[in-house]
Order: C-alpha cells, then structure tokens, then sequence
C-alpha cells in the first residue's frame, strides 16, 4: 500500500434512530442510521403485506370459476 494516500481506518460507532448501538470498523467517525435489523420489519417479523390497490381480490374473483370446475 501507498502511505498518506489511504483514508485512516478506526473504530466508530453506528447509531441507529430506534437507539441500537454497533461498534464497527469505518473511515468514518460518527454514523448515524434511521432503520437497523433490530428495527426493521423484515427482520423483526412484524412485515405486513399490504394490498392496496386490491389484487389479490381480483385474481381471486377472476379464477374462481377455474376452481369451481376442478371441484366437480
């Protein structure tokens, strides 16, 4: 490696918006974040799909008669 050309490397903390704390490895000194996985409901299992615009309804409605026939 080259010296005086390379960003200084040092511990730093991450800071997270729900008040999680990380220590890690960074050029930078203070990083603060708005969503962490301790937060993140992808990861906490709280993830809600959402169906606004009705989709699912209407597959549903537009199939049902495919239904009804392998039933008989």
């Amino acid at each position: 490696m080259k010296k005086e050309i390379h960003p200084e490397y040092k511990t730093t903390t991450i800071r997270c918006a729900c008040g999680n704390e990380v220590t890690v490895g960074s050029t930078r000194e203070d990083i603060s974040v708005e969503i962490c996985s301790q937060c993140h409901p992808f990861y906490t299992g709280k993830q809600k799909l959402v169906d606004s615009a009705g989709r699912i309804e209407r597959f549903r409605r537009k199939y049902a008669k495919f239904q009804q026939n392998d039933k008989k």
